[in-house]
């Protein structure tokens, strides 16, 4: 991994970190439903099968002080609403927990072009934070528009900034996406409405054997929470969207304090 860009990155976690959640913050219980299902699930990025149609869809949201940092008449710019949306689903097997989600996007990017990196860096992704409530650790699960794929898991949120936390890719960790519209070509959307994006839509198939690699059973007992985050990039926002679900106080992924309860339906 390139060792400039893993300072930059922690430089980025200890700044995070540092804007984390304000005392006295009265966090809204959510609960974010997992669909089982027994038939199977094709990766490729679109969500057809009739599974899919039958699972709850939550739809993302800005967090509350996302903006709170900028100046006022750049927040007059920015807005208070969310301006491409998007919604995801969960849905589960005996083998995998699988995230789908179909994202608005005018101007699909991300210029990542290798497994393992750190893409919001480098353009639009999904994010899915994952943890079991009675234990310290957590993973931070990445796919991107183009099929990238990256896998970190933190023994604890003291210990978030490692190189180690990275080193480790699952073969049975799977992403597939599709677009609609083109990828990384700004210049050809800029002032044409007609060339704009419409979004992107992805699928995650994350293998449940490597989430009770240390302990937690995959069932109900083991209270499992999830965030599931988005950044946006695109030649038409004043300011990188970033939305997630549940809602959290502000935009730092690793308030799990505030994230939902994944329940699982079978």
């Amino acid at each position: 991994m390139n060792k400039k860009l893993m300072q930059t990155t922690l430089a980025a976690c200890t700044a995070s970190l540092m804007s984390y959640s304000a005392p006295g913050y009265d966090v809204v219980s959510s609960e974010v439903i997992a669909k089982y299902t027994s038939e199977p699930i094709t990766l490729d990025g679109k969500l057809d099968e009739a599974a899919w149609a039958k699972a709850p869809a939550y739809s993302m949201c800005l967090p509350l002080k996302a903006y709170s940092t900028m100046p006022e008449s750049m927040q007059k710019n920015i807005g208070e609403n969310l301006r491409e949306k998007g919604t995801v689903k969960l849905l589960w097997d005996d083998n995998y927990l699988y995230v789908g989600a179909e994202f608005e996007d005018s101007d699909v990017m991300q210029e990542g072009q290798e497994d393992q990196g750190h893409f919001y860096t480098t353009g639009d992704l999904i994010e899915v934070f994952i943890k079991p409530a009675k234990e310290t650790y957590y993973w931070e699960i990445y796919g991107t528009p183009n099929s990238k794929k990256t896998w970190f898991f933190f023994p604890s949120r003291g210990r978030l900034t490692f190189p180690s936390c990275g080193s480790y890719l699952p073969e049975s960790f799977k992403v597939a996406a599709t677009v609609d519209g083109t990828l990384n070509n700004w210049k050809n959307k800029l002032n044409n409405w007609e060339k704009r994006d419409k979004g992107w839509t992805i699928e995650l198939a994350i293998p449940i054997k490597e989430l009770t690699a240390y302990g937690a059973k995959f069932d109900n007992s083991s209270n499992w929470t999830i965030l599931l985050a988005r950044y946006n990039y695109s030649v038409y926002l004043e300011k990188t969207e970033l939305s997630c679900y549940p809602q959290l106080s502000n935009p730092n992924w690793h308030i799990y304090e505030e994230y939902a309860k994944l329940r699982l339906e079978k």
